[in-house]
């Protein structure tokens, strides 16, 4: 009988961290862990590793840079107030959530006690997520006034579809019919460098909170451009709750495209994001995680739909095919495809 195996490769020890195979790339490269190599020279990572590893995790779990974890792995606890101060507000809003489904709860049992009678419709929302919000609407144009609903709103969603699958008027409905949301468009990287710059220069609180996330992005890998800072004073500036954004890794190198996801999934943004991508690098389907939601948008213009991030899940090769890493996706930027034999015959 053959003793169990120890030693894990990469994509094992990913699948049993819950991370993606290009994170522990990460923090080799940043110095966190060093996984041992096989004759034949392939990385492995052995008991003593995995626990490494798992200490990273739950680190990176609490909104802390890559920088700041290797820190506190050292002894240097640096940073650590505002990581520490961000994750008990995110707990207190979960609290205040959960309080809200307790007195719902309580409310239906006091009623079915008084002998109402208690519907599907009473008990289905206590099934739902606490975190959900539900937005219904009828779509426009290509989708011909069909009926799009959406119960499960997480704190990150990604929109994805090909081009011409009508993820932008989605998009835009979405910031339309949401009360207190905002579409950030592209015109970000034409104009709203300077109205960014404007806006820093007269509020230090928001110029504050700029430079905070730019730091936390620069400790993760980010390069700080024009292009980063207008995201950022696009999202963090604005009093809307929900922001939709188009083309979220417009302008963005793949490091800072990589930081800019793993900012949105850790850290305490305190805003629903809509983020529209056909970049793996914002979304890596191996990482997405419990607070982060994908819609398609089907290139047959039926109606958009959530999809599981999980291979054989219905959808899922759709979303995969529309993703590519940033090099790919500059090399193809702005090209359609086509059919001549269709041109050809609707030239005759």
């Amino acid at each position: 009988m053959n003793a169990p195996a120890q030693f894990l490769s990469p994509s094992e020890a990913a699948a049993r961290l819950g991370v993606s195979a290009k994170a522990l790339r990460l923090y080799e490269q940043r110095g966190l862990v060093r996984p041992l190599r096989s004759v034949a020279g392939w990385r492995a990572y052995g008991p003593n590793e995995m626990a490494r590893m798992g200490e990273i995790v739950a680190l990176r779990s609490l909104g802390l840079t890559v920088t700041q974890v290797k820190g506190l792995l050292t002894g240097d606890g640096a940073g650590l107030e505002d990581a520490l101060g961000a994750h008990q507000l995110r707990l207190q809003d979960q609290l205040g959530k959960l309080a809200v489904a307790v007195d719902r709860v309580r409310t239906i049992r006091n009623e079915n006690a008084q002998g109402r009678t208690i519907t599907v419709d009473d008990l289905v929302p206590l099934a739902r997520s606490t975190a959900e919000a539900a937005t219904a609407f009828v779509l426009p144009w290509p989708w011909n006034g069909e009926r799009f609903e959406l119960f499960d709103i997480r704190p990150v969603n990604y929109i994805i579809g090909s081009l011409g699958s009508g993820k932008t008027v989605l998009a835009k409905r979405l910031a339309e019919i949401v009360p207190n949301a905002l579409f950030l468009g592209l015109d970000r990287l034409e104009h709203g460098q300077a109205a960014a710059l404007s806006l820093l220069a007269g509020d230090q609180a928001l110029k504050k909170n700029v430079d905070q996330a730019l730091q936390w992005l620069v400790d993760d890998g980010a390069e700080t451009s024009d292009a980063l800072v207008a995201l950022l004073v696009g999202i963090i500036g604005t009093n809307a709750e929900m922001v939709v954004v188009d083309m979220v890794e417009e302008g963005l190198d793949q490091a800072t495209q990589e930081a800019l996801a793993a900012y949105f999934r850790l850290a305490s943004i305190g805003k629903t994001l809509f983020l529209l991508t056909r970049s793996s690098s914002i979304l890596d389907l191996q990482s997405v995680g419990l607070n982060e939601a994908i819609i398609l948008c089907p290139p047959n213009h039926s109606v958009p739909k959530r999809v599981l991030p999980h291979s054989g899940a219905s959808g899922y090769e759709t979303v995969q095919n529309c993703l590519a890493p940033p090099d790919v996706r500059a090399r193809v930027a702005g090209v359609i495809f086509f059919k001549p034999a269709l041109i050809n015959a609707a030239s005759n």
